[in-house]
């Protein structure tokens, strides 16, 4: 099948990953990539939307249509934010985009970069794990014809992309004893990619993939 992919947070290390992978794939026809700032990557693939307010999607609504796939890889860290404000930036935000996206392409599947450790239950003890947690269990009951979550844990940087995290650069070189003695955490960020353009091509048996499913599906 043509892949005709949406994409959030290009201008992050996982967009900027997941967008990679998509324009290097001879099934991936077209993306649309959706950012608060331009992601500095240009190819004939790759169309640019630059729209600041991801809680107002108005302006741009109808140039949503038309697509089988949204690989959503936007997100913030927790760290120094209250509940209210991260559920905002990470709830509410996602949300409303999936919303927007469902009425207009009833044949889309849709793919939630979420992280390890996600609280399914909504109920523990970690404010972040909780809210993500909402967040996949309500994309996954708002009736696309696919979604699935998926939990990566510490990935691999994809070489000579713009967006590392620093830490990533650090500690990259740890990747193959980590590869090998904690391999239920750890993957690379080409997988993850990989994983998400696989999940639109063949489906995957679980809602929720943790980093095994994510590195299975990627082959």
């Amino acid at each position: 099948m043509k892949i005709k992919a949406i994409l959030t947070g290009a201008t992050g290390m996982v967009g900027e990953g997941v967008l990679h992978e998509a324009l290097n794939s001879p099934d991936v026809e077209q993306v649309l990539s959706i950012s608060r700032r331009p992601s500095g990557v240009t190819h004939p693939k790759l169309r640019e939307i630059i729209h600041a307010d991801f809680h107002d999607l108005t302006p741009i609504q109808d140039q949503l249509t038309g697509y089988n796939a949204c690989f959503f890889c936007l997100g913030v860290s927790s760290v120094g934010l209250q509940q209210p404000e991260y559920q905002r930036l990470t709830y509410d935000l996602t949300l409303h985009f999936a919303h927007t996206l469902l009425p207009r392409n009833p044949e889309l599947t849709f793919c939630y970069v979420s992280g390890a450790g996600t609280d399914s239950s909504a109920h523990g003890r970690s404010m972040w794990a909780r809210v993500k947690g909402r967040t996949e269990n309500d994309l996954l009951a708002l009736g696309f014809k696919q979604a699935y979550m998926f939990r990566p844990g510490f990935m691999q940087a994809t070489p000579g992309l713009r967006h590392t995290l620093p830490y990533y650069k650090y500690f990259g070189w740890l990747y193959p004893a980590l590869r090998r003695f904690l391999p239920r955490y750890v993957s690379t960020l080409a997988e993850l990619g990989q994983a998400m353009l696989n999940v639109v091509r063949r489906g995957y048996p679980k809602p929720v993939l943790e980093v095994p499913d994510i590195v299975v599906l990627a082959r």
